[in-house]
């Protein structure tokens, strides 16, 4: 159960990665072509029922755009005046919007959220190199240690909104006055999932845990990868094309790899893998190359006593294949037919096995879609 808990929790993470993603787009373009001011509007506590989880956002300008999210839509319009309001006063500000009271008072209230969603508000200053977005950006582009946000500070109110990446028990020297430092060091190095932190009633940390995106490997150059490229892109997934670089169309934009560069360790626990070259022999050949791999999804087009075939073949041959992590035939039972079809068929079954789910109907499940409330530590 605990397994399934924390692989649900990083197939969550995923999906944010594309929204921070959008969200560095919209920034960049707004340093570039305006002087428009900006604010990042973070969701860092939720309890109940709501439709984003820790970790949602939204940047804002003052002109009333904005790109991502911290709801389904219910709370986007007062957070676009939080927003301004926070550029306007040049500094961070923490909301509660608690829609479990029959309070009129209530931004959402009638919608059936019955949460309490904290959402901290930041401005950004295009200036400062250590701005919120560019602290982002440091994170996707690099392998990073967990995100800290300091949510509450009540002694200096110049850390509210700071934001950095723990990569050492020097980078929490702030909390010296606040806890064993050491001891909140080691907590926070083997975390696997994002966490509140309370330390007395004076400062609380958001420490979040920003994964890097899903990379799917597709062996295949034939006409049915390029709906699979398109939505693995819409998605965006990191995609890599293992096969001769000539018998693969459009290559401008894409990530080709040729068979003999193709190294196994490169797969790790965030990587998925389509065999699609519809030739048996290359997809046994692939398949045994990727016995040892680490990652997670191998799926393998065609119809089942295909792959038993080349399954059989290969325990023939005195090789053991592990099948646990392999998915054959590749995809859901969506009765999909047309490659474009075919497609989504394959990225909603990884999506399912990153998530730890099952990829059935909704209404079957008598658990909450999401996990619902997120206890605040006390680390004293």
């Amino acid at each position: 159960m605990f397994l399934l808990k924390k692989n649900a929790e990083i197939g969550q993470l995923f999906s944010k990665m594309k929204e921070i993603t959008k969200i560095i787009a919209f920034y960049e373009r707004l340093k570039s072509t305006s002087d428009t001011a900006c604010a990042l509007a973070v969701v860092v506590y939720v309890e109940g029922s709501s439709y984003r989880r820790t970790g949602a956002r939204m940047l804002v300008s003052e002109d009333g755009f904005w790109e991502g999210g911290i709801s389904g839509g219910c709370l986007e319009g007062d957070a676009l005046k939080k927003a301004r309001m926070s550029i306007l006063k040049s500094k961070p500000e923490m909301v509660r919007y608690d829609t479990t009271k029959d309070d009129d008072s209530q931004i959402g209230v009638g919608l059936g959220c019955n949460g309490v969603i904290d959402v901290l508000f930041i401005p950004v200053d295009f200036a400062d190199s250590h701005n919120p977005i560019e602290i982002l950006k440091n994170g996707v582009n690099q392998t990073k240690g967990p995100l800290i946000t300091i949510t509450k500070s009540e002694n200096n109110a110049r850390l509210l909104g700071k934001m950095f990446y723990f990569d050492s028990k020097e980078s929490l020297a702030f909390l010296e006055n606040q806890t064993d430092v050491s001891s909140f060091s080691d907590e926070i190095s083997n975390l696997e999932k994002s966490k509140n932190y309370n330390f007395g009633n004076e400062l609380r940390l958001f420490v979040e845990i920003l994964p890097k995106p899903i990379t799917v490997y597709l062996f295949g150059n034939q006409y049915d990868i390029y709906p699979l490229i398109e939505l693995l892109k819409l998605m965006y997934w990191e995609v890599r094309i293992v096969s001769e670089p000539h018998k693969v169309q459009n290559r401008n934009d894409l990530r080709i790899i040729a068979p003999n560069d193709f190294l196994e360790n490169d797969l790790d626990e965030n990587s998925a893998v389509v065999l699609m070259s519809h030739s048996l022999e290359t997809d046994k050949k692939n398949l045994q190359k990727l016995s040892g791999s680490k990652t997670k999804y191998i799926g393998m087009l065609g119809p089942k006593t295909r792959s038993e075939r080349i399954l059989d073949e290969l325990s023939a041959e005195g090789i053991k294949i592990e099948t646990q992590n392999i998915f054959a035939p590749t995809g859901l039972d969506l009765g999909a037919s047309t490659p474009e079809e075919i497609a989504l068929s394959i990225v909603a079954e990884i999506k399912a096995v990153f998530s730890s789910r099952n990829g059935s109907f909704l209404k079957e499940r008598d658990l909450p879609i999401n996990e619902r409330n997120q206890e605040i530590f006390k680390f004293n």
